[in-house]
Parts: structure tokens; C-alpha cells; sequence
């Protein structure tokens, strides 16, 4: 690929209207079915990022997965954090409720 200002002209997406669009409701729904079926059996989950997506997925468990939805121990807005940083948000949270001598799959019951 060539990096002069005609080549990267010709590259350049002009429209995105063949892109597929993401985030309607029957793919927030398969999302969340795949998510719940991948945390069947935890004991605690830490939800975490950007937007409404976390209240929307905990709200989708209460109907449909009631073992995920007790397992939910809280939800923290985070701007599109990398790995690391919800690793580290985890640690951080779990830790003081560690400390706090708090269960949190325990506090809804």
C-alpha cells in the first residue's frame, strides 16, 4: 500500500452504510444469552465499562439467568478500560470487601 495523498484518497471509506449495524436489541440479547451461559457457576461478577450495556445486561439476567443476576456484585462505569485496567479494578474493589468482611453474592439474599 502506498502512503502518498492519491493512494490514500483512493483508500478511504466514504460511506458506512454496508457496515452491518451493531448494538440492536436481538444482538444485545444473544450477547448477554452468551455472556450468562459463559459465567454459569461463578460466585461473584464485577460488571464494568462504558455506557448503559452493564445495567441493561443485569437487568436481562433478573428474567432470564437468576444465578448470573445473584452473582452480580455491583456495577462500576469505567470509560472502555484495557484488560489490565479491569484486572486491576477487580483486584481493587474485591480487596475491600475483602477487608470489609463483606460477601456480595451474600447481600442480596
Amino acid at each position: 500500500m502506498m502512503f502518498d495523498r492519491e493512494h490514500m484518497r483512493a483508500q478511504r471509506i466514504h460511506s458506512r452504510s454496508h457496515h452491518k449495524h451493531q448494538g440492536k436489541p436481538q444482538d444485545s440479547k444473544a450477547l448477554f444469552a452468551d455472556v450468562a451461559l459463559a459465567l454459569a457457576g461463578v460466585h461473584e461478577v464485577l460488571l464494568t465499562g462504558p455506557g448503559m450495556a452493564r445495567d441493561e445486561f443485569a437487568t436481562w439476567c433478573k428474567s432470564h439467568s437468576a444465578s448470573v443476576a445473584a452473582a452480580i456484585a455491583d456495577s462500576i462505569p469505567s470509560d472502555h478500560p484495557t484488560d489490565a485496567q479491569v484486572v486491576a479494578l477487580a483486584r481493587k474493589y474485591f480487596k475491600k470487601l475483602d477487608q470489609m468482611g463483606l460477601d456480595p453474592a451474600l447481600a442480596s439474599a
